[in-house]
């Protein structure tokens, strides 16, 4: 069985970050464990939120991970609030002693062209720093802009405009790119480079209007445990891209959409 540890945040109403991961990487047959980086109330959608900071936390307990010899096959990295944890997630990295070590980084700090509720330029210079340790690293497009200060008034790109935003991403050091939320030529796409394969791709989708918060962390577990299970970063991506849409079309209705969705349901379903 693979291990993972999940760096994220940990909310305390609504199916993102953690809530959302650990569910499904555990039914796709991965061992996780948990750092998180923050204690947030409730999904910064509503508003009003308050966010307990565990960079102590996290400081003692990697600490006494490296003491007791945990390891894991992939760090995954999502919400961060400070340089101080980039550097005990780079102390966790150095601790793990193997080559073999997958390193899967979501940069989350904004979307729709502009940064999340309480997100700032120090966000992100964290994101552009923790970038450099990445395998995969998987910004949506407006996260892309931000970290390469590029295209940000663009709605969107030409294909060749789109591979070099992919360049710049990588020129951040990380190896492999997944950059969601596209738009190439007028086709809403996910555009991406495997470094296994040294070739870019892309993946068209019809866009759904509508915002739930959580898909992309569905998108990130979905993606991660497939690419552990020996699947290519292009299937790997496929299926998550899918498995979103499905999600997304199944819930169009329901009213109360900052919470999330009922992740649990989807996988007693085999959806996810």
């Amino acid at each position: 069985m693979k291990k993972i540890c999940c760096v994220n945040d940990m909310p305390g109403v609504g199916k993102i970050a953690l809530s959302a991961m650990i569910p499904i990487l555990s039914a796709k047959g991965i061992d996780v464990a948990s750092l998180p980086t923050a204690l947030v109330s409730n999904t910064l959608d509503f508003g009003k939120f308050d966010i307990l900071d565990t960079t102590d936390y996290m400081e003692k307990t990697v600490d006494i991970w490296h003491d007791l010899g945990f390891r894991f096959d992939c760090i995954s990295t999502g919400f961060m609030i400070s340089p101080k944890q980039i550097n005990i997630v780079e102390r966790l990295i150095n601790n793990q002693d193997t080559d073999n070590l997958l390193v899967v980084v979501d940069p989350i700090m904004g979307d729709e062209g502009k940064l999340y509720n309480g997100m700032t330029d120090n966000n992100v210079a964290i994101m552009r720093k923790l970038s450099s340790y990445a395998d995969i690293l998987i910004p949506n497009f407006t996260e892309a802009c931000f970290l390469t200060n590029h295209f940000y008034s663009r709605d969107t790109l030409s294909q060749d405009e789109a591979d070099k935003l992919i360049e710049r991403v990588r020129q951040l050091g990380s190896k492999s790119v997944v950059i969601t939320s596209t738009s190439v030529n007028g086709e809403n796409c996910v555009i991406g480079y495997d470094h296994t394969k040294d070739e870019n791709f892309k993946i068209g989708f019809e866009l759904i209007d509508v915002r739930f918060p959580g898909t992309g962390d569905i998108f990130s577990a979905v993606l991660v445990s497939d690419v552990l299970n020996g699947e290519s970063l292009y299937d790997a991506t496929k299926h998550a891209m899918e498995t979103v849409r499905i999600i997304i079309i199944d819930n169009l209705d329901k009213k109360e959409k900052f919470f999330g969705v009922d992740i649990e349901r989807y996988i007693s379903e085999g959806k996810l």
